[in-house]
């Protein structure tokens, strides 16, 4: 032990009531009325921290397992678990005499317990923050402090009347890799706070937010927690060994036990008493300066840490852990050791057994088994089709593939009854039948059953979606389980049909047998970019990486496996097109010459993606007119369509459209993103086609002439063109994106921006290769926007630095708060998107949603004869403060409104320039792509259609 005897003046009495006793108390033979209890162990939840206002007013908190986060009361008599109504890990909580109880932890949450009820404030954070620590002076003067992923720590202060953020010094040091070191926790008393956190860092916090770095030198490990009580200051921490540093004012020194393990819960009183708590249960005490002894307290504890100590007003100690040094976050305890006056035995918390629930039956919820009765056979297993697509993982090119091979079965269903049109597979026609409409429902069925059935049995959500396609076949009153597939029956011919359609593709190269695994042998070029972490490296900024995410969701909500994103559809070049050919043997389908390089063409790009996320904010009050008169009518490949004037079918002027523009651009960048419950960009343009389809008084009239079709035949051939274009647009584009492999604008703003900056050799951070200044858009951290008060004031510590006005990230209650737009280090750079999805995982030329939906749009304009919506207006409302995920809002019913499938098409690939996902070139090379894909498969499938596909 390294002694500090005589640090102080202060004389400490160590044989005070409160904590002192015979050394056998501590469970070493002593007092039976004072040994340490296990009060709860093996919790679902790991507990990080306790506190409190007395010994019968206790709370502990911990980890969400799922359930909400753990938090725990006691009262004196009992233990009761409370509901916050929140989602994520609670990591500290400060209890106020006779005031209310603050609670603090993962996505920028602080919440406040008062009269019986849980709010969460408002905070400056968003849901990267994570706030770990956190202490009150009094109700109406409260610090939190934390991190974003371990570093860029940060501070809040809360006055009585809002909580906001402590500008750091510029003089604050940095942490070996350039970011802030993280904050963990914060402690004072009437006189001083103290801040720990990253690389031994610790703080003395003035009142008027001054910062001033006290035991330098002391240790350069983590210190996880401090504490005060007006006397001495004791900080703990450590990594494959502890340690304990001790002070008063700005004099620290080490004082660690030799052999000490990783701690990291510590308490002290007033007069210098104190427990630190730690590796694998833990316990030292503390009997004066320098003088920490090991508790043999006894107990077994299956924990990785005891994670947090509190002593209450009579002495008593009480210390909570878990599985908390990995981030397994469970295996919950609390253990106590009663005060010098003792006290009645602390019950046990036992929590209530799980409820005795016998295994759920999948079953198709029932709103999904046959959501449109009404509408013909083929358009009620489209609808499953869509439905199944929801459930599943989004793989553009999987769900289109399945959605053409679909089609294709329900089509040469009905063509085998048809005397003109030809079978896309199975040409023999059905021997004739009495009851055409019956057969045809008939065949119909059993051929799309037989598809989904095989291609969804390995998806996710695979089994429910089973379950609706047999639950649809209850409802037509047909055996799923009969598989004759011989004879003139209808079920024999759609069954044939089926297994037709299931053989003839089962090696067109998407490798469905491997669950669509790569087969080109694909290897990354550059290392993951790791979201949570500033910067990237490249070894070459013009290629696409894919990204470590610390939580991966797809769009549509679905947990995946976290850590490096694998490349989807690395293959899919390879895949048998309906309509598209090779112009010679190995040649591209579509050659786009270079594409898009990391040049200066590309600054521009770049810098109209960050120009279009710091105009994401709800506080902007701009507004742009989405009315069809002034918005869009775009030539192929540009936006610089200046609208359509009057409705050209009506005459008509169109009524002006005003809206904010924050809230336009965010609703197009979820809505055609697709999620969550997504179709993917296919299904998206299949459901536009039934949309107008449905439109009242809409002419069924093939090629925009001639008679008007039954609804049967006309949904039949719609899903086969459309469903065969957005198919071969899926080959096409992502056959260019593996020949491109080009860069995600993720990676190149933070490459960038971590370069430096192009514009002026003689100003900071100057790089050839940076990004440019651009006022109040792209600027350096200077002394003067970091004074208090200016614009760069909260990133002071970064002078120097390039930054970007931008996006700040999901907030974290996305269903009341919003990210808003500020000040951002351009290394910490996000698009407009969910944390736990950021960006696809393949390279961004071309971009996927452009192809599908010119693609779409084109086949729509060719098989209604129109390229407008019926009556020259399509609408689509995201209702406000109702549709946004991201964030809330928006916050006005916000009118989508096209004149043609063109305008709607453009909006999509707009739409991923305001996600932040796609750079221009990504759009509109998809654009032409997806144009010339349309007309290709408009065209073959007329040829199936007038009998004249099979000479």
């Amino acid at each position: 032990m390294r002694g500090i005897s005589g640090l102080w003046a202060r004389a400490l009495v160590v044989t005070t009531v409160a904590l002192m006793g015979a050394a056998g108390c501590d469970g070493e033979g002593g007092g039976e009325a004072k040994r340490w209890s296990v009060v709860a162990e093996g919790l679902d939840e790991a507990l990080l921290a306790v506190h409190g206002t007395s010994s019968t007013d206790v709370w502990a908190v911990g980890a969400d397992r799922g359930q909400g986060p753990l938090v725990l009361r006691y009262d004196g008599q009992a233990w009761t678990r409370l509901e916050t109504g929140t989602q994520g890990d609670l990591w500290w909580v400060h209890a106020v005499p006779e005031g209310p109880v603050f609670l603090a932890g993962g996505n920028g949450t602080v919440l406040r317990y008062e009269d019986g009820v849980f709010t969460r404030e408002a905070t400056p954070g968003v849901a990267a923050h994570t706030v770990y620590g956190m202490w009150a002076r009094a109700a109406d003067d409260v610090y939190a402090v934390g991190s974003v992923a371990g570093r860029d720590g940060f501070i809040w202060r809360y006055d009585g009347q809002a909580w906001r953020n402590v500008d750091l010094p510029a003089t604050t040091e940095l942490g070996p890799t350039g970011s802030l070191p993280g904050f963990f926790k914060v402690w004072g008393d009437d006189d001083e706070t103290f801040v720990v956190g990253g690389h031994g860092r610790m703080f003395r916090l003035g009142d008027d937010g001054s910062l001033e770095r006290v035991g330098e030198g002391a240790t350069s490990s983590t210190l996880f927690t401090v504490h005060s009580a007006g006397g001495p200051f004791v900080a703990v921490g450590g990594a494959s060994g502890g340690v304990i540093v001790e002070g008063e004012h700005t004099t620290v020194v080490e004082a660690t036990p030799q052999g000490c393990p990783l701690l990291q819960g510590v308490c002290v009183t007033e007069d210098g008493q104190g427990y630190a708590t730690g590796f694998q249960g833990t316990i030292y005490r503390r009997d004066g300066p320098g003088q920490w002894s090991e508790v043999d307290h006894g107990l077994e504890l299956a924990v990785e840490s005891l994670h947090a100590v509190w002593i209450d007003d009579r002495g008593g100690v009480w210390s909570v852990g878990g599985n908390v040094v990995t981030s397994r976050l469970n295996e919950g305890a609390l253990v106590h050791y009663p005060g010098a006056s003792g006290g009645a035995k602390v019950p046990t918390y036992v929590p209530p057994p799980p409820e005795d629930k016998p295994t759920p039956k999948v079953e198709c919820p029932a709103g999904q088994i046959d959501p449109v009765p009404n509408g013909s056979i083929a358009r009620r297993w489209n609808e499953a089709n869509l439905n199944a697509i929801r459930r599943a993982i989004p793989r553009p090119g999987v769900h289109a593939r399945n959605l053409f091979h679909t089609s294709v079965a329900m089509y040469d269903a009905w063509a085998a009854w048809d005397e003109v049109a030809d079978g896309y597979l199975v040409t023999d026609k059905a021997a004739p039948a009495a009851d055409l409409d019956a057969a045809r429902r008939e065949a119909i069925s059993y051929a799309a059953y037989r598809v989904l059935t095989h291609r969804y049995t390995i998806e996710n959500g695979g089994a429910v979606s089973l379950a609706c396609f047999d639950a649809l076949m209850d409802e037509l009153g047909y055996d799923p389980a009969d598989t004759a597939a011989t004879g003139d029956s209808p079920r024999a011919v759609g069954n044939r049909i089926g297994a037709a359609v299931v053989a003839a593709f089962a090696e067109d190269g998407a490798n469905e047998a491997a669950n669509y695994a790569d087969t080109t042998g694909y290897v990354f070029v550059n290392p993951p970019l790791v979201v949570d972490q500033p910067g990237t490296k490249l070894n070459d900024p013009s290629l696409w990486q894919p990204l470590n995410l610390a939580v991966a969701v797809t769009q549509n909500g679905i947990i995946t496996d976290a850590g490096v994103q694998g490349y989807i559809g690395a293959n899919w070049g390879h895949v048998a097109p309906f309509a598209m050919e090779r112009p010679a043997e190995g040649a591209p389908y579509f050659d786009l010459g270079e594409g898009p390089v990391f040049d200066e063409a590309m600054v521009p790009h770049v810098v109209e993606l960050i120009e279009k996320s710091a105009l994401l904010d709800p506080r902007d009050s701009e507004l742009v007119d989405l009315s069809p008169g002034v918005y869009g009518n775009n030539p192929l490949g540009t936006n610089d369509g200046q609208g359509h004037g009057l409705n050209p079918v009506t005459g008509q002027a169109y009524a002006p459209n005003p809206m904010p523009l924050n809230d336009f651009a965010r609703v197009i960048a979820e809505v055609w993103a697709d999620g969550p419950q997504s179709e993917t960009p296919p299904g998206h343009w299949v459901k536009i086609g039934n949309e107008v389809s449905d439109t009242p008084g809409f002419e069924r009239r093939l090629w925009g002439e001639g008679p008007e079709l039954p609804r049967l035949e006309w949904d039949v051939k719609l899903y086969l063109a459309v469903a065969g274009a957005v198919h071969d647009a899926a080959i096409a584009a992502w056959e260019a994106k593996r020949n491109y492999n080009s860069a995600r604008p993720i990676s190149l703003v933070r490459y960038m921006g971590g370069l430096g900056q192009r514009t002026t050799p003689a100003l900071p951070g100057y790089d050839p290769d940076g990004l440019p200044l651009v006022d109040g858009l792209i600027e350096l951290v200077t002394e003067e926007t970091a004074a208090p008060g200016g614009r760069h004031a909260h990133l002071a510590p970064y002078l120097g630095e390039v930054v970007v006005r931008s996006w700040r990230g999901e907030p974290g209650d996305r269903d009341a708060e919003f990210g808003g737009v500020g000040w951002i280090r351009a290394v910490d750079w996000i698009p407009y998107q969910r944390r736990t999805f950021v960006s696809p995982a393949f390279p961004g030329f071309v971009s996927g949603h452009s192809t599908f939906s010119r693609a779409g749009a084109e086949v729509l304009t060719e098989i209604t004869g129109s390229p407008y919506f019926p009556g020259g207006l399509g609408e689509w409302v995201a209702k406000a403060n109702q549709y946004l995920v991201f964030e809330a809002g928006p916050s006005v019913d916000v009118h989508l409104q096209w004149a043609s499938y063109y305008d709607a098409a453009d909006q999509a690939g707009q739409s991923r320039l305001w996600g932040g996902i796609h750079i221009a070139p990504d759009d509109f090379e998809g654009r032409k792509i997806g144009s010339v894909v349309g007309k290709q498969a408009a065209a073959l499938a007329r040829t199936y259609f007038e009998g004249s596909a099979h000479p």
